[in-house]
Order: structure tokens, then sequence, then C-alpha cells
């Protein structure tokens, strides 16, 4: 989800020297200097420039993430009837094999609109 102030306040702790992690239960874990925090964000609006100091942030655009991680959150939401294990898996496959190759075409022998 999107970075916000209650996710920011309970950061706070981790990001400062304290390195603390509080929990939402009371519980306080204590880091130490080689542990490292990975966070993946819907976005940034709202986070403070002293957040962003903070932390070592990476923007990705959708476009240089490409069509693939789209594809794979397509799939993980389909509905278990009818699309079981099996029918994702071949749907995937296919993606894999020709969606690719689709565009690879249309970029050479087509046009593309300019949005």
């Amino acid at each position: 989800g999107p970075v916000d102030a209650i996710w920011i306040e309970s950061m706070n702790t981790v990001l400062d020297d304290n390195m603390t992690l509080c929990l939402a239960n009371g519980e306080r874990m204590k880091l130490n200097w080689t542990m490292r925090m990975l966070f993946e964000v819907e976005d940034l609006k709202v986070a403070s420039p002293a957040t962003v100091s903070r932390c070592g942030m990476v923007y990705l655009t959708p476009g240089d993430l490409g069509w693939e991680p789209f594809s794979r959150t397509w799939l993980e939401s389909l509905p278990e009837q009818p699309y079981n294990e099996k029918a994702k898996e071949m749907i995937g496959t296919y993606f894999e094999l020709y969606v690719q190759r689709g565009i690879d075409f249309l970029r050479k022998n087509g046009s593309e609109a300019v949005g």
C-alpha cells in the first residue's frame, strides 16, 4: 500500500539511531546494524522529505517493469473456479510464449499510439 502517516510513525524508531521496531502488539525488536529492511510501497504521495531521505527509495515506473508483473498479478487474482492451478500455469505459459513475441512483432511491423 501507500506510505502513510501511520506507517511512517511506526517506522520512525527503526529509521532513527535506536533501530527498534515497535510492533502493534507492543512488542519491541532491537535490530542490529547488519540487518536491512526492504519494503515495496504503492506510492510516496504523502511521504515527507525527511522520510525519503532516511530511506533508500527506488522508484520504478510501470514502463520500467514491463508487462510481466501485470500478467502475474492478474493470474494470481483469478478465482479458483474455474481457474485451478493447472489452468493458471497453462495461461502463464501462453503469456510467456506469445505476448513478448506479439509485442516485438507489433513494434517492428506496426505503429504504436503515443500516449
